[in-house]
């Protein structure tokens, strides 16, 4: 995305139990149906593009109850009319012509706001717990990145074949097609692996919580390796907001959610992610610098800084587009109200500085 195109929104959807944050501070946050399906319709008013719904098979980490994500992606469509939703597909337990036939089948019942993210695991505990095959770091993002290429090819392909390592297809032809323009792949992750993947076949490469100048880094190495595989990759970046009327009013939010956090569950999620990174051939992965304070929201979303007053939120937003973020990942302590005030008092003023550095660069 060019610095001309407007800054696209994004929010987490708590499909999940406990919130986004592991703290025991008070969360008017619900995972039900019901909650969710009125929180879409608010978030589309407010202005909001895309909503992302998780995937966790098992309880951990406050997760105790989870709905399953491509399932919960089709509800929250049929009770919208404008927002996108990205459905977390996680290689092992899904096949890619089972990934592909059900987001195809949304596509042609809701029409191409369909998108998925795909998943290449951190938490060893669930793969065991469902009896799936623990593979090393390199050998989840090779896995990840055929299933993206078998996606692509069914949906693309009249005949598809192909012989990988992990999924072969020998002319397999699908139909119907997903609408046009097919459906977008998302994927995340910090490691090596993570990047030169989503610089050969993702749509949007999705990065935990950053600074400008962390940021700027990642979205120049994405970049520069995408071009040589003349590819293009858009950069979406984890944050969590704390929009408050002062900035000392959105500070002491913060403190009371690190203070209030339960350290033995972000103690047991630190200990599986860094278990995670360090089999990455460098030794890092998403939370490799990541402290206490940092995990208590566990996508390093405090690290984005969007805690403050709107205006200051906008203009730190503002910072982050210059970075090279295409699009904002956003998570909330209560849901409905603050997803409301965010869309009423931060995008228009992100829209306004928009504007502002349009005027300035003509």
């Amino acid at each position: 995305m060019s610095e001309t195109q407007p800054l696209q929104f994004a929010y987490w959807v708590p499909n999940v139990s406990g919130g986004l944050v592991i703290s025991q501070i008070e969360q008017r946050t619900r995972w039900d149906a019901g909650y969710n399906r009125k929180l879409a319709q608010i978030a589309e008013e407010a202005g909001f593009d895309y909503a992302l719904t998780q995937i966790r098979f098992t309880a951990g980490y406050g997760a105790d109850n989870q709905h399953e994500s491509v399932t919960f992606s089709q509800d929250l469509l049929s009770q919208t009319s404008r927002l996108k939703v990205i459905a977390a597909l996680l290689p092992g337990p899904w096949n890619p012509v089972l990934a592909a036939k059900q987001i195809a089948t949304i596509s042609h019942l809701y029409g191409p706001r369909i998108a998925v993210n795909i998943v290449s695991g951190w938490f060893r505990g669930e793969f065991k717990a469902i009896g799936e095959p623990w593979l090393d770091h390199e050998e989840r993002y090779l896995r990840s990145e055929e299933f993206i290429r078998c996606l692509l090819g069914i949906w693309r392909e009249e005949s598809f074949t192909f012989a990988g390592d992990f999924y072969r297809f020998r002319d397999y032809a699908m139909k119907p097609k997903p609408l046009s323009p097919l459906p977008e792949i998302f994927q995340g992750g910090s490691s090596r692996a993570a990047r030169d993947m989503a610089a050969r076949v993702s749509d949007w490469y999705f990065t935990n919580g950053n600074t400008p100048e962390g940021v700027r880094q990642q979205v120049a190495d994405i970049r520069a390796k995408a071009s040589v595989n003349q590819h293009k990759v858009r950069i979406g970046l984890n944050g969590f907001v704390i929009a408050r009327d002062s900035e000392q009013e959105a500070q002491a939010v913060l403190q009371e959610i690190i203070r209030k956090a339960n350290p033995d569950a972000v103690k047991g999620f630190q200990h599986e992610v860094r278990n995670a990174g360090s089999a990455s051939p460098e030794g890092e992965g998403n939370w490799a610098k990541s402290s206490f304070e940092d995990l208590v929201q566990y996508n390093d979303g405090f690290k984005t800084n969007l805690i403050g007053t709107p205006q200051q939120i906008a203009e730190r937003i503002i910072a982050l587009k210059r970075a090279g973020v295409d699009l904002l990942l956003l998570a909330f302590l209560h849901f409905h109200e603050e997803v409301e005030f965010f869309g009423r008092e931060v995008i228009p003023r992100v829209r306004e500085l928009e504007a502002q550095e349009a005027l300035v660069r003509a």
